[in-house]
């Protein structure tokens, strides 16, 4: 479900579950680590993206119905792939086209650079679910400011491309999902092309400064998220989910 391609200096880490719009798993987020291990050690830039007509959908919460554990090992897997995307010691550009929901938003943070699309859709919709999105604070605040960054936490409505740009949650937007995708690859070309230590320094200062090479400030905000999985509201709102699902079928 996560496959990697190499070309020339560029590694791609991408999302390989278009059936299910790349509903992330927690294997998934264990491979998104692994690969970004592996490029990170011969590409001097990476793209992330999604196969298919989204980036990502968010977690798959079908999984947290069959197995009530999941929901944490969904956000400790999250939490782990935001530190190695910020970490990576190449840059990391984002083609979040067609749509980056929740948790699928929360990877956007990590990223160096996101490039969207003007029909994309982004958000934090989980608290509609008692499911808290702090896990995203540390990185997604320093992509807009407190302010949008409150906002859009608290505000489980979704943004499209444009209006993501505007406050910073993307850094570009192109017109159209495949425009987004060529752009995120030139950037990458772009940025694999420079000289990869000095990248690669520049990218640990900025982490130093901003706070995300501290285990302490992600620990923090993953345990405020962890702290709700299981509540009752959250096992309320789920199952009103899933009987919404149902009455579909």
């Amino acid at each position: 479900m996560i496959r990697t391609e190499v070309s020339g200096a560029v590694g791609r880490v991408i999302l390989a579950r278009p059936e299910k719009r790349n509903a992330l798993t927690p294997a998934m987020l264990a491979g998104i680590v692994a690969a970004v291990a592996e490029l990170e050690k011969t590409c001097g830039a990476i793209v992330l993206r999604g196969e298919g007509e989204v980036f990502c959908a968010g977690f798959d919460l079908t999984l947290c119905r069959e197995d009530k554990g999941v929901m944490g090992e969904l956000l400790t897997g999250l939490s782990r792939v935001v530190r190695a995307l910020r970490r990576c010691t190449a840059p990391v550009v984002a083609a979040a086209h067609g749509a980056a929901i929740a948790g699928g938003c929360a990877m956007l943070g990590g990223c160096d650079v996101v490039v969207t699309d003007a029909a994309a859709k982004l958000g934090y919709p989980v608290v509609r679910l008692g499911i808290s999105p702090a896990v995203s604070a540390p990185t997604l605040r320093l992509l807009t400011g407190d302010g949008p960054a409150r906002e859009r936490m608290l505000d489980p409505g979704l943004i499209d491309g444009r209006r993501a740009a505007a406050i910073g949650l993307a850094h570009e937007c192109a017109e159209t999902a495949a425009a987004a995708i060529e752009r995120a690859e030139a950037i990458a070309a772009d940025l694999a092309a420079k000289p990869r230590g000095g990248m690669a320094a520049t990218k640990r200062w900025l982490n130093e400064l901003d706070g995300t090479d501290r285990d302490e400030i992600m620990d923090a905000a993953l345990a405020a998220s962890m702290a709700l999985v299981g509540s009752d509201e959250e096992r309320t709102r789920l199952a009103q989910l899933w009987a919404k699902q149902d009455r579909k079928q």
